[in-house]
């Protein structure tokens, strides 16, 4: 007899799960959550009146886009997927589930703020030695390179990085504002059978018609096979 590892998608945690158990300690999440606590928000839009419901932390939301960008998730009714089901976007929001409304409102409204502060967190990546960040990749070859010419050289070429890494930022936005003007979300369920009992009553609906469908054409077949048989 077969011997599989028993599973329930039903069963509830016994213990309220820590997402820092599920990432592993080299994902980039840590150093994106690390390097943006080392950004400066004073350029963000902040409801200050203490009015209307709560606002999302302009901190955790940058961190949020900046881990999302760089990881390819543009869209932001993506990003909100994300947050449900990918760990990494799910440990960057803090186990949060920011609506996709709120992350385009957010973009527009602090899209200058937002690209410096990539632009941060790009350099200290930079300054701590990594080459990519997410899909983002760091040429710091220039950079270093002839270290005993003069120092104005060298703030050249770290001055052409910069204008490099914008260039690179400024598309990944575009491609955010692009994928939000496409609208939709090709993994989302039609209404209609978004609850789980109308899924199950759907597919259990649609297992019917196919079976149906299938004795249908074998009884179809049957005389046909017959005939042809006989003549054979």
């Amino acid at each position: 007899m077969a011997n599989f590892v028993p599973f329930d998608r039903d069963q509830a945690f016994l213990l309220p799960p820590d997402l820092k158990d599920w990432l592993p300690g080299d994902d980039l999440a840590h150093f994106i959550i690390a390097a943006v606590e080392r950004v400066p928000m004073g350029a963000f839009k902040v409801n200050d009146r203490n009015s209307g419901s709560a606002q999302y932390h302009a901190r955790m939301m940058l961190a949020l886009l900046i881990y999302a960008y760089a990881n390819g998730i543009f869209s932001s009714r993506w990003i909100e997927r994300a947050s449900h089901r990918d760990i990494g976007v799910r440990f960057v929001a803090a186990n949060t589930h920011t609506d996709h409304d709120t992350i385009v409102t957010f973009r527009r409204e602090n899209k200058a703020a937002i690209e410096a502060a990539f632009l941060q967190v790009l350099l200290l990546a930079k300054e701590t030695g990594l080459l990519k960040v997410g899909n983002v990749s760091i040429d710091g070859t220039k950079i270093d390179a002839n270290a005993s010419r003069a120092k104005s050289l060298r703030y050249d070429r770290a001055k052409e990085l910069r204008e490099k890494l914008k260039a690179d930022i400024a598309a990944l936005m575009a491609q955010a504002a692009d994928a939000d003007a496409e609208g939709g979300d090709p993994q989302a369920l039609p209404a209609e059978i978004a609850r789980r009992e109308a899924l199950m009553a759907k597919l259990d609906a649609a297992c019917a018609r196919i079976e149906a469908q299938a004795k249908a054409e074998a009884e179809a077949a049957t005389p046909a096979y017959e005939e042809k048989r006989a003549k054979y």
